[in-house]
C-alpha cells in the first residue's frame, strides 16, 4: 500500500506546478534550461563536419544522451540536495522545500498558459484593425511566412499552434513525469527540443536528427492519441461540441505531416466548430475560419484539457509510480 503522505506529496507537487505556471509563468529566457540546452546543441552542431556517414546518426543519439544525462542529472541533484540539507535542520521544512523545488523544476518542462502572452497581443491587433502588426507577431509562434497574411489565417495560425502544443508542451511531459518522475519529463523535453532543432529531412540534419526525431514521435504516440478524449471532456464542461472531437480526430488526423500533431488539432477544431488552414499543406474542420473570439475559446479549451489531464492521469501515475522512481534515483546521491 502506498503511504497517504506520498499521495499528498504527489498531489501537492502537481497542483503547485499548475499554480506556478498560471501565476508566475516561465523562467526568463536568459536563465531558462531549454535555452542552455539549445546553446549546448548548437555548439555540438557546429563541430560536426561529416553529415552523411552512418556514424552521424550515432552522434545524434550520443548528443541526446549527453543533454538528457546532464540536465536530468542536474535537476535531480538540485531536488535531492534541497531535500537532504533542509531536512537536516527540520524534516517538515525539508519535505516542504522538496515539494516546492520539484514543482518548480517540473513546471519548467510544461507550459499551459504561456501562449496567452503571444496570442492576446495578436488578437488585440486584429480587433483594432492592425493586421500587419498581428502578422508580424504571429511569426514568433509559427514557422511559415506570415507577411501579407489575412486576419482569418492569422487567427487560424494561433489556434493551430495552441492546439498542436497541447501534446508537445503539456500532455507528453506531464505524462512521462507521472511515469518516471522529474527524469521522465526531462527525457521528453530533451527529445522534443532536439526534434525542433535537428528534426529536418535535409542533408544537414537527416542523419544527425534521426534519433531525436523518431524518439520524439515514439514518446508522443500515446499522448497524442488519447488527447481527443480529454479535449472532448473539457469541451463538455465548456459547452462546446464535445461529441465531434473524437470522430474528427479519427477521420482527419492524417492531414498534418507530423504523425502526432493531427490528433489534438483536429479534435480542437471540431470542438470549436471551426476550420484551420495552413495554405498548401492542410485544411481541417468543416466550420468557418476562426476569429479572435475563437482564439480565446481555443486557449480556454486547451487550458482546461491540460488541467483535467494533469489532475487525473499525471497525478495518479506520479502517486503510483513516478514519485517512487524519483525518490529511488535521489537516494543514489552520496549525501
Amino acid at each position: 500500500m502506498i503511504p497517504l503522505e506520498l499521495w499528498l506529496d504527489a498531489l501537492a507537487i502537481v497542483v503547485l506546478s499548475i499554480l506556478i505556471d498560471r501565476f508566475i509563468g516561465d523562467v526568463p529566457n536568459t536563465f531558462h534550461p531549454l535555452r542552455w540546452m539549445g546553446n549546448l546543441l548548437y555548439a555540438i552542431d557546429r563541430r560536426i563536419k561529416n553529415r552523411t556517414s552512418g556514424f552521424t546518426s550515432v552522434l545524434g543519439f550520443l548528443a541526446y544522451l549527453l543533454v538528457f544525462v546532464l540536465f536530468g542529472g542536474l535537476g535531480l541533484l538540485i531536488i535531492a540536495a534541497t531535500h537532504h540539507y533542509v531536512s537536516e535542520y527540520d524534516s517538515l521544512w525539508g519535505e516542504i522545500a522538496w515539494i516546492v523545488v520539484t514543482a518548480f523544476i517540473f513546471k519548467i518542462q510544461f507550459a499551459i498558459f504561456s501562449f496567452r502572452k503571444h496570442c492576446d497581443p495578436i488578437c488585440e491587433d486584429l480587433d483594432s484593425g492592425r493586421v500587419e502588426d498581428a502578422a508580424s507577431k504571429v511569426q514568433m509562434i509559427v514557422s511559415r511566412n506570415t507577411k501579407g497574411m489575412d486576419p482569418e489565417h492569422i487567427a487560424s495560425s494561433c489556434c493551430e499552434t495552441v492546439s498542436e502544443n497541447l501534446v508537445d508542451s503539456i500532455l507528453s511531459p506531464t505524462f512521462y513525469f507521472g511515469l518516471f518522475g522529474i527524469m521522465g519529463s526531462i527525457m521528453f523535453r530533451c527529445s522534443n527540443l532536439m526534434d525542433a532543432m535537428w528534426g529536418y529531412l535535409n542533408e544537414k540534419y537527416a542523419r544527425l536528427g534521426f534519433f531525436p526525431a523518431k524518439f520524439d514521435d515514439v514518446l508522443g504516440w500515446f499522448t497524442s492519441r488519447v488527447s481527443p478524449l480529454f479535449v472532448a471532456l473539457a469541451a463538455l464542461f465548456l459547452r462546446m461540441d464535445w461529441r465531434a472531437a473524437v470522430p474528427a480526430a479519427k477521420a482527419e488526423h492524417t492531414k498534418t505531416p507530423s504523425p502526432n500533431s493531427g490528433w489534438p488539432m483536429t479534435a480542437v477544431s471540431a470542438a470549436l466548430g471551426i476550420s484551420m488552414e495552413k495554405k498548401g499543406v492542410y485544411v481541417m474542420g468543416s466550420g468557418p475560419m476562426p476569429t479572435t473570439k475563437d482564439v480565446q475559446r481555443c486557449m480556454r479549451l486547451v487550458e482546461l484539457t491540460s488541467i483535467i489531464f494533469m489532475l487525473t492521469v499525471c497525478f495518479a501515475l506520479y502517486a503510483l509510480l513516478g514519485i517512487h522512481i524519483q525518490l529511488f534515483f535521489e537516494g543514489l546521491f552520496p549525501f
